[in-house]
């Protein structure tokens, strides 16, 4: 991606912490920690960051209280002090667990191909920023800072983003039938029910985190079942380790540690309301300038995917480039009908009706709202 097709890429980040640190801190399943990432897990970019003073980041204790509740919405209502945007530049979030450099999916492989930025072009759009967040949460706080535009990531972060009044607007779904792998210790637990007064692992606020939370729902073993927070990178470590019974992996991870010899005690594609997507929102304000972005996106989008599906073996190939898994794992971790062509298929909007639904039911989203509400308008 150089010349004309180049993008301008922001994506440093925090390097995953020493093999040698134990579990993480025990976490709250609040809408606070769908919205925003733990202290220990700070967003880490080349832009400058309003920051943001979480009480409940990194606490174990069993309640939020009524002021907590009440400063974050102040935050995200008072969100006056934002980083400047350039109306001629898109600043796209995106989430990579291994650092990569670029997404993946159809919108990794339009960059990579060199297609969008002359696309984007016709909307005065010059260039393309890549910002990666190790975690949904993460990407909500920039969000909240002004720093990005648009951003692509999991429904259950961006769900809580906007039941908390984060002004979004959703875009497509670019992964729909997202499968979460409930990997265990190798000589530990067999079944669900094994994880009984033991340690599961995940990303707080992620669609791993959200299945977790229901599949223990489903068996009972909410109160029985300590859930700590961990990146991927840094879980897998602490699997390996032993210092976790389980975790909730994401694709990628999941499959890579199944080939390992991991055993794989649950997915969440076992469940038909567990499943995660992958979605785009932008921002209103951003879309204020743009109002002809969700259209000329979602044409891009479709032109990407069924040159994906025309083209699954070099597709692959550079998703396994990117994100640094090997090829197997990628095949096994992206089936190519995971990639509709149309923004959002009946299917993607009955989960994300669901996941919604699930999330205010458990307090975990702060108020409802009508999808329809949510999907920006197709000019």
């Amino acid at each position: 991606m150089t010349g004309k097709n180049r993008v301008l890429i922001a994506n440093q980040r925090p390097q995953p912490s020493s093999p040698g640190r134990k579990g993480g801190q025990g976490f709250l399943s609040t809408y606070t920690n769908f919205l925003y990432p733990p202290l220990c897990s700070r967003l880490s970019t080349l832009v400058t960051l309003v920051p943001l003073l979480l009480n409940t980041a990194c606490s174990s204790s069993p309640t939020l209280s009524q002021q907590s509740t009440q400063n974050l919405s102040q935050r995200v209502q008072n969100t006056n002090t934002q980083v400047a945007s350039n109306p001629s530049i898109l600043r796209l979030g995106y989430i990579s667990a291994s650092s990569g450099k670029a997404p993946t999916g159809p919108t990794g492989w339009v960059l990579h191909k060199g297609k969008l930025k002359p696309e984007l072009q016709k909307l005065g759009i010059q260039d393309v920023q890549l910002l990666s967040f190790p975690n949904g949460p993460n990407l909500n706080e920039a969000l909240v800072a002004g720093a990005i535009d648009v951003g692509i990531y999991g429904d259950t972060p961006a769900i809580v983003a906007r039941a908390t009044g984060i002004p979004t607007r959703l875009i497509n779904q670019e992964q729909v039938g997202t499968n979460a792998w409930l990997v265990a210790k190798k000589n530990g637990p067999r079944s669900v029910v094994d994880l009984k007064g033991q340690k599961v692992a995940t990303s707080k606020g992620s669609y791993m985190h959200r299945y977790l939370i229901g599949l223990l729902q489903k068996t009972n073993l909410s109160q029985q079942v300590t859930v700590v927070h961990l990146l991927p990178p840094d879980a897998q470590a602490a699997l390996e380790r032993g210092n976790v019974a389980a975790i909730a992996a994401p694709s990628g991870t999941g499959p890579l540690l199944k080939s390992k010899g991991y055993p794989v005690i649950d997915e969440a594609t076992k469940h038909p309301d567990l499943p995660g997507t992958s979605v785009t929102v932008a921002t209103e304000a951003f879309l204020s300038k743009h109002p002809d972005f969700p259209q000329k996106w979602n044409k891009i989008k479709q032109q990407a995917v069924k040159d994906i599906k025309a083209n699954s073996q070099e597709y692959y190939k550079f998703h396994a480039q990117v994100s640094g898994y090997p090829l197997d794992v990628v095949k096994a971790s992206y089936p190519l009908e995971q990639f509709p062509e149309e923004p959002l298929p009946t299917k993607g909007q009955q989960l994300l009706e669901r996941t919604k639904k699930f999330l205010v039911s458990q307090k975990l989203a702060k108020a409802d709202f009508k999808l329809t509400d949510w999907i920006a308008p197709q000019n």
